[in-house]
């Protein structure tokens, strides 16, 4: 008999509406969900096939330990004993801080994984946090704990009603919308141009949201602040609402003196952007009934990531449109978590690095820097590392060196649904619950930040129970302070509560759990939504009251004066160093480099292991023609790329989508030594952040974010192309 149940994916922002059927304990199909409240029967080729992955062969089903080059298979109480023997002896030897952790984006998606997971580093003492952040995104909680206060605090553009949307280095229709929950991004861009708007895409290569709608701009990659400098030059040039500017931020004086310098003419010599299409883009944004700048990952992840993002919220500020219908708004969550961040110091630590003296962004260090924690002597060196919801040794820069660096560790252990990479060089993998078989809600950014174009709430059940001795993240940490001597956040109250509650809660399957559904239950309850149960009967999500604007300048911003601060001390000084990069790219002007790239049916590093994502010719190094005729480069032929760190081998392909001086490659490959991954070991993929640097001088100092996209590379013909005729 065939069970229908309705739920939602979490493998990205969109939390697309889902009908998952079951039958005898398995999934068999999975389909949009038509009658969703906001989703509206969308969903990506990801998310209908998410229950391949989860029902692979390769499945962790029971803790693994490895002795030397040796896995076996161990229970629950060996695993969580030894693991917390030796986190006992660590933190007595050599002090909280030689224990750290790094979570993953899979983490981020769930409500209660990444809550237990830090109430675990917190029980622990231990502040050397690291995640995936300081990959992709970093850059934007930096600047806005600058900017307004908290770093959670992040405008978005309001796509239902925006007239005239710049969208720099993001490829929505792939990705999805950074933050922002937009379930069909390309639907939205064409509604924008529908109703008489005008849509820019400012990139590097000719992508499918620029194919999807707007008109292309080609900039040369990793030059992003430069545009950005003479944009809201132009803008300010052509007069703005000063009342209203002073009224509600302040240092825009400081803003005009650091554009002033920065004319398109100038800035064309390293954007390739002709100061005319500038000027153009900014009289449309002008002249607009509502307008924004966007970003994401080309701009995050490039040298100047935090500089430019600031510029960019600078610009949605001044020009009227920061907190108006059609700008960009801040959303309304199930409380107001910025209040609450700056009341308890949530995500507001000013902890420094031990390597490098960089500042905590979120709380975490940068990951860039996780080497050489591990492998320099002295006080609070890096000695256990838990890895949860992640793959650092796929997507972290100089991931062959953070392999080395993993090797000198004493204790490694990962909390993951497959022996990855990462678990492969680790001593213990815990197998923990996939998506399907937790009960959940929205996660942070739409249940607390109200970061979404349709707001509404839902409660999913687990559509299948966990298979095997396979337990859920909270349970796990929960257990693991157990072990370790050491209390949830500090708190023996709350560990023992807990721990109570978890002894006699309902237990799906074998494997004891903590009651997930009474503590999403006691959060709804908490921030007045009802009860857990009662979402969860209002089957297709439930509408909140939709975005306003007009209630966050003035009332909801928490600097210490209540005011956007247009020109922060930090990014001032930090754009000092502006001119001299100028003239570092002006030098650079024949160089190629390097842009990465997503393709539909990848995500991140975890999408490989079934057939249907993993097919050959999805991983090559995509040239302009012109490019590679210079370099005698014949399309097909393979070709190394080379930076100081590192040099990869690949089938080259011809893209006339790319701007001449740009290279594409996609992340998340290169699985073969993941030993736990049958299919996606067996692809000839390459690890493209093999090429990026890490270390103190490789990563960028605001947000401690390394530069994984927008470098330069050497590319040329490979000597294996003598043996094989072309």
């Amino acid at each position: 008999m065939t069970e229908k149940h309705t739920t939602f994916c979490r493998i990205c922002e969109s939390l697309c509406g889902l009908v998952v059927e079951v039958e005898d304990g398995r999934v068999v199909k999975v389909k949009a969900d038509d009658d969703h409240v906001a989703t509206r029967g969308f969903s990506c080729p990801k998310g209908l096939r998410q229950h391949e992955i989860y029902a692979s062969p390769d499945r962790l089903l029971a803790p693994e330990k490895r002795t030397g080059d040796r896995w076996e298979k161990i229970d629950w109480d060996r695993a969580l004993g030894e693991i917390g023997a030796k986190v006992r002896q660590l933190r007595a030897d050599h002090g909280p801080d030689s224990i750290a952790m790094y979570v993953g984006t899979a983490a981020g998606f769930g409500v209660l994984h990444p809550v237990f997971a830090q109430g675990f580093l917190t029980g622990l003492g231990s502040r050397s946090m690291y995640s995936s952040s300081t990959q992709d995104c970093a850059n934007k909680f930096a600047v806005a704990r600058e900017v307004y206060g908290f770093p959670f605090t992040q405008p978005f553009p309001d796509l239902e009603r925006i007239r005239c949307l710049v969208i720099v280095g993001a490829n929505p229709v792939i990705s999805k919308w950074s933050f922002l929950q937009v379930p069909n991004p390309a639907r939205a861009l064409q509604a924008i141009e529908g109703r008489g708007g005008r849509v820019f895409v400012v990139d590097p290569r000719r992508t499918e949201t620029a194919r999807a709608a707007g008109e292309h701009v080609f900039i040369r990659p990793d030059t992003d602040v430069f545009f950005y400098l003479s944009f809201l030059r132009e803008l300010l040039a052509g007069g703005i609402d000063e009342a209203r500017v002073g009224r509600f931020a302040k240092g825009i004086e400081a803003v005009r003196e650091l554009c002033a310098p920065w004319t398109p003419e100038r800035t064309a010599e390293v954007t390739r952007i002709p100061p005319a299409k500038l000027r153009e883009m900014v009289e449309a944004f002008r002249a607009a009934d509502g307008a924004a700048l966007y970003s994401s990952t080309g701009v995050n992840m490039g040298s100047n990531g935090s500089l430019a993002f600031w510029l960019q919220e600078v610009a949605n500020c001044v020009s009227g449109n920061l907190d108006r219908p059609g700008g960009t708004l801040v959303g309304n969550g199930v409380i107001d978590f910025a209040a609450f961040g700056k009341k308890t110091g949530t995500l507001m630590r000013n902890d420094r690095s031990r390597v490098g003296d960089f500042l905590s962004v979120n709380d975490g260090f940068p990951g860039g820097i996780l080497a050489d924690e591990i492998l320099t002597p002295g006080d609070k060196q890096v000695r256990a590392l838990f890895v949860t919801g992640g793959n650092p040794l796929i997507t972290m820069a100089n991931a062959g060196r953070l392999r080395q660096a993993f090797g000198k560790l004493e204790l490694l252990v990962t909390l993951d649904i497959f022996k990855n990479e990462t678990g492969s060089v680790a001593h213990y993998v815990l197998p923990c619950t996939s998506p399907l078989e937790r009960p959940d809600l929205p996660f942070i950014f739409p249940l607390m930040l109200g970061m979404q174009e349709r707001p509404y709430l839902q409660a999913t059940e687990a559509v299948l129970p966990p298979p095997g001795d396979v337990r859920d993240e909270a349970s796990i940490y929960l257990d693991l302070c157990r072990e370790s001597g050491v209390s949830l956040f500090g708190s023996r109250v709350a560990q023992g509560i807990l721990s109570g509650l978890k002894r006699v809660a309902p237990r799906p399957g074998t494997q004891p759990a903590v009651p997930q559904k009474l503590l999403l239950s006691a959060i709804l309850r908490a921030t007045k939504q009802g009860s857990f149960g009662a979402l969860l009967r209002e089957r297709h999500g439930r509408l909140r009251p939709p975005n306003r604007g007009g209630d966050f300048l003035g009332a909801r911003v928490v600097t210490e004066d209540r005011l956007v601060d247009l020109a922060p001390a930090r990014l001032l000084e930090q754009a000092r160093k502006l001119p001299a990069d100028f003239e570092r790219e002006r030098g650079r002007g024949d160089q190629l480099k390097l842009v990465t790239r997503r393709a539909v049916g990848s995500h991140n590093s975890w999408t490989h292991n079934i057939e249907a994502f993993a097919a050959p010719g999805t991983n090559l190094l995509y040239i302009n023609p012109d490019d590679a005729a210079r370099r005698g480069i014949p399309d097909g032929a393979i070709a190394d790329v080379s930076t100081r760190t590192a040099t990869v081998r690949l089938p080259v392909k011809y893209l006339a989508d790319l701007m001449p001086g740009t290279v594409a490659l996609p992340h998340g490959w290169g699985h073969q030594h993941a030993q736990g991954l049958s299919i996606a070991s067996r692809t000839s993929g390459v690890n493209v952040n093999l090429l990026a640097a890490d270390g103190p001088d490789g990563i960028e100092r605001v947000s401690g974010m390394a530069h994984l996209t927008g470098f330069p590379v050497e590319v040329r013909l490979s000597p294996l192309n003598l043996a094989v005729p072309l």
